[in-house]
């Protein structure tokens, strides 16, 4: 009898362990990351007779989890990847915003300000035209700055989020690590803490969606945690912190160290792989680093070249005079690295000066400067960082628009330096001048065709284009053939002293270039017909620069190139810069937007498979119930008819 209850006892309580699994994998349906359970359950030795093996029931093995190994490690790095992608998705569509289109956009501002010299044309000297001028300038330098002032807003927010990512990180960092002390003291048992496990794969789930992790199981239970370059996150029960440090460079960027015996240490982009922050650090490092320096070009181009033609005019001031500055920008910056040589007073011990020499061929870009460990002494490696051009170049070289000028002493073998020769032109963008008299409407040349000429040849366009013009020389053209031959000569206004002369050949649309001024003529001059080109001396009618200024709007003086020659060539307009750095951001933010769809999708699916590997389905589960609960009822009734068996021996014993 004792056989028969033993079996019964035995069902029952597997059963019930079954049914008590079935109901917590019911209750955790809805939890995130839980694996369902299983009751194992293995067959009781059975017991040797005369009459053979009697079988002793059921044991209760082991309550194991559902998990794989390898769909959780494909879930891990997919949640990763679309946490990247979602992060520096997110924050493109808000660097779209400081580049708007339309009205409320830079480029508009920038046309509206180069079309108010028309009105200064019509009327030279009508002091609330020259104030409309002023007046658009000022709102050109202050979208600039704006614009700039989003960018610095939009740092701002990255370093906020690294730092409140940070602090997640430690805090699941901590909780692994006392996830795995708590698994480690259970490992001298034959049986696994499930829920434990449970919560330490949702732990490391959840900090794969800030960086990509790695795990690898040690004997005891544990599982170590590393960064995807290897740096150790969690080991057994300890931790290592990360912090946000500023840039080596740029101490407005962040960056990422590891806490190592209490000092900080950088950690690259490729020791993070993936997770949000990979993704805020890239919009920081590419995509903010290029809108900002797309922005300074433009700032840095449109101030040089506007500067530049202002400078050629005459202003209304009494006595007229060369003009002033409209527009001023940020300088050029040198940064060292935080690592480079220090004297005893802590300061940098050598320094890299930049100046801008043309800003029509400054490249939208940063530099990184270092001695060049292939070359001689004196030589340094610049790379452009937008493409990774390598050139080698001394103290005093001019390279894309730009001098470099390097300190004594000299730079040692590690010393690094980072240039920014646009980077703060936008920011700190202001208009300068204020009086609407000192706009240089006037030309300080003007010219006048020969009262006897029989061509058809008139004066289109007068430009000073080089501030080498001297307007006390009144220079005289003769052509000499009705295919354009000419000869020219150069004389003191006031002695008529001849200064120089010469010949040349006009050809149709193109000018004649003489004392540091361009004249193009429309209709083709006939032998004999003459041009004289003088100083201006009616200044309040003569709206020669003014012309000269508004036609910078239809002028390629943004991002131009040096041909072989060394003549700066190619180029966009101000207007078609403007959108083309706006087309470049919605560009990026668009495929940001598709990249993050399709790693969604990915993290989604693989997702899936591991949910419906290791995940709760309620209709098994409440098929189980029944199931379960009838085996329980079927070894309660074997209990009882072992009693009443038992009952019906002890009666007949008794009699």
């Amino acid at each position: 009898m004792s056989s028969l209850m033993s079996i019964g006892l035995r069902a029952m309580t597997a059963n019930y362990a079954a049914l008590q699994t079935t109901g917590h994998n019911i209750a955790n349906a809805g939890v995130e990351g839980y694996s369902r359970q299983s009751v194992q359950l293995a067959t009781s030795t059975g017991q040797f007779t005369g009459a053979g093996f009697f079988g002793k029931g059921v044991d209760v093995v082991d309550v194991k989890r559902a998990h794989d190994r390898f769909l959780t490690m494909q879930a891990n790095v997919a949640t990763s990847l679309a946490a990247m992608d979602a992060a520096r998705a997110q924050q493109l569509s808000q660097l779209e915003g400081v580049f708007p289109p339309g009205e409320s956009g830079l480029g508009y501002a920038v046309g509206e300000f180069l079309n108010a010299f028309g009105d200064v044309v019509n009327d030279p000297d009508d002091l609330s035209a020259r104030e409309v001028v002023l007046a658009r300038a000022q709102e050109v330098s202050l979208r600039f700055s704006s614009a700039s002032a989003s960018l610095d807003s939009l740092q701002n927010g990255v370093t906020e989020d690294l730092r409140n990512s940070t602090e997640s990180i430690n805090a699941l960092t901590q909780q692994i690590a006392g996830l795995n002390e708590q698994i480690a003291k259970f490992n001298g048992l034959d049986q696994t803490p499930n829920d434990l496990l449970d919560a330490r794969d949702r732990a490391i789930s959840e900090l794969s969606g800030y960086l990509q992790v790695t795990t690898v199981a040690a004997e005891d239970g544990t599982v170590g945690v590393f960064a995807a370059g290897g740096q150790r996150l969690v080991l057994g029960d300890d931790a290592q912190e990360l912090a946000v440090i500023q840039d080596s460079f740029d101490p407005s960027r962040s960056a990422l160290a590891i806490v190592e015996g209490g000092r900080l240490r950088s950690l690259g982009d490729e020791a993070i792989g993936g997770g949000s922050i990979a993704g805020l650090l890239r919009f920081q490092n590419e995509d903010l680093v290029d809108a900002r320096n797309s922005l300074g070009q433009m700032a840095s181009a449109l101030a040089a070249t506007t500067n530049q033609a202002q400078s050629y005019g005459l202003d209304l001031r009494v006595p007229p005079g060369a003009g002033s500055p409209i527009f001023s920008v940020g300088a050029p910056q040198a940064l060292p690295a935080n690592t480079n040589t220090r004297t005893s007073t802590g300061d940098f011990a050598s320094s890299i000066s930049l100046t801008v020499v043309d800003a029509t061929v400054l490249e939208a870009s940063d530099y990184e400067l270092r001695p060049d460990p292939a070359g001689p002494a004196g030589t340094y490696a610049l790379t452009r960082m937008s493409d990774g051009l390598v050139r080698s170049v001394q103290s005093g070289d001019e390279v894309d628009g730009m001098r470099i000028d390097v300190g004594s002493p000299a730079p040692d073998a590690n010393d690094r330096f980072l240039l920014r020769p646009v980077a703060y032109a936008a920011g700190e963008m202001q208009r300068t001048l204020a009086d609407p008299r000192g706009i240089a409407a006037a030309s300080p040349l003007t010219a006048t065709t020969g009262v006897g000429n029989v061509g058809t040849a008139t004066v289109a366009s007068l430009a000073v284009v080089s501030d080498t013009v001297n307007p006390e020389l009144t220079a005289s053209i003769v052509f000499t053939s009705d295919t354009g031959d000419y000869t020219w000569e150069l004389r003191d206004r006031t002695t008529n002293a001849l200064v120089s002369s010469g010949t040349d050949s006009w050809t149709a649309g193109e000018p004649i270039a003489l004392n540091g001024f361009e004249l193009d003529l429309a209709g083709v001059p006939s032998s004999g017909d003459s041009l004289e080109v003088g100083k201006t001396l009616q200044t309040e009618s003569n709206n020669g620069n003014a012309i000269a200024l508004m036609n910078l709007r239809d002028q390629r003086f943004v991002g131009r190139t040096l041909d072989a020659n060394g003549v700066p060539a190619g180029g966009m307009t101000i207007t078609d810069a403007y959108a083309a750095a706006m087309a470049d951001v919605g560009v990026r933010a668009q495929s940001a937007n598709m990249t993050m769809t399709m790693s969604a999708a990915a993290a989604n699916q693989a997702n899936f498979a591991l949910t419906s590997t290791t995940g709760v389905n309620l209709d098994e589960e409440a098929a189980n119930l029944i199931q379960f609960q009838q085996s329980y009822q079927a070894a309660a009734k074997v209990l009882q008819v072992a009693q009443s068996v038992f009952d019906t021996m002890l009666q007949l014993g008794g009699r």
